[in-house]
């Protein structure tokens, strides 16, 4: 199996324009954490920057940032798929590798396009589906097999730590798999205000 040089890695544009770490927004949850600030700290949706202090600035990146974790994790699955090898000619054997050794067909570059730009254009769910499903269809030697086919392929990273490309790999489709947990969970949360009379049971236990 050839080595995939660091130069054949994904960049930012490789699947779309803009980074792939970064999804557009979109109005359902830009509109959700307005309502969230203004819940929480009690801030005007129309307030203006210039009337923020350092205080209400730190209280809206603790709510932001409990708020959009389906926005995160979204962006942490495209920046893992941005570091294998591009989905182009220089990335071709890669991809043939993987899709033989993990004996699924939603890993193919023509299969996973789709829901990668979906993730881009701000969908957090699609990509994460998609996981589990490849994931779901892998047998454990299949899964170790394709392990070392992407761990082979991260082994050259500078910013890697000195692990065998099979604890690599394995390590990746860990981060893998529960990101995309992490982006189905946090898309069943409920963050409007009334969802939190569920939870108020556990007062009384």
């Amino acid at each position: 199996m050839g080595t995939i040089r660091a130069s054949e890695r994904a960049s930012p544009l490789a699947y779309a324009q803009g980074s792939p770490m970064l999804p557009e927004v979109r109005p359902h949850v830009s509109a959700a954490l307005a309502d969230q600030l203004d819940h929480q700290l009690d801030l005007d949706p129309h307030l203006e920057a210039a009337q923020l202090d350092v205080e209400r600035d730190a209280g809206i990146a603790v709510v932001a940032a409990a708020h959009s974790d389906g926005y995160a994790a979204t962006g942490h699955l495209l920046g893992l798929l941005a570091a294998l090898p591009t989905p182009t000619k220089v990335g071709e054997r890669f991809w043939s590798d993987l899709w033989g050794s993990s004996g699924t067909a939603y890993l193919p570059p023509v299969n996973i396009k789709a829901p990668v730009l979906r993730s881009l254009a701000g969908e957090e769910t699609a990509l994460a589906r998609l996981v589990f499903s490849a994931v779901d269809e892998m047998t454990p030697p299949q899964r170790v097999a394709a392990g070392e086919v992407i761990g082979q392929a991260l082994v050259e990273s500078d910013h890697l730590p000195d692990l065998t490309s099979q604890v690599i790999g394995e390590l990746w489709l860990r981060d893998l798999e529960l990101t995309a947990w992490r982006a189905l969970h946090a898309d069943r949360r409920s963050d409007h205000p009334a969802g939190r009379k569920a939870f108020d049971a556990w007062t009384s236990v």
